[in-house]
């Protein structure tokens, strides 16, 4: 058996309303559209995977996302050419996000080629281009 990618990716976040913003015009730039939006659920579907947000229980908690607790550690998109990651860097500057590392080169794998940023409640997300098979190679 081998998987066919990953079909989509929940996330509960602390102030809804700031993340649709975020969320909404990231992802379609990186090619998936809107399925579904109410006052309370965003999900956008494309590239052979989805991404969903939904309000924690309770409305805003004001609650920051923390990398080192048990769940989720960060979220990375793959990027189809080493360019869209150049094109999200300067999409995310011009909007004010917070840039954890700019597009740099890491020895993760051949060419590993990536972008490291927070969307507004601190959840970690990242975009790579690795050419080729990678690791996989």
């Amino acid at each position: 058996m081998e998987i066919n990618g990953i079909a989509h990716v929940m996330l509960t976040v602390g102030n809804f309303d700031a993340c649709v913003a975020f969320y909404e015009p990231l992802l379609h730039l990186m090619g998936l559209k809107t399925v579904l939006k109410s006052e309370d659920y965003l999900y956008c579907v494309g590239g052979r995977t989805a991404v969903g947000i939904q309000p924690a229980g309770g409305g805003p908690s004001g609650e920051r996302f923390d990398q080192d607790r048990t769940g989720l550690h960060h979220v990375c998109f793959r990027a189809r050419e080493r360019a869209d990651v150049e094109t999200v860097h300067e999409f995310l500057v011009e909007r004010g996000a917070t840039i954890v590392h700019a597009p740099r080169e890491d020895d993760f794998a051949p060419g590993y080629y990536s972008l490291l940023f927070e969307d507004p409640d601190g959840v970690r997300l990242e975009i790579n281009h690795v050419p080729g098979k990678g690791l996989l190679a």
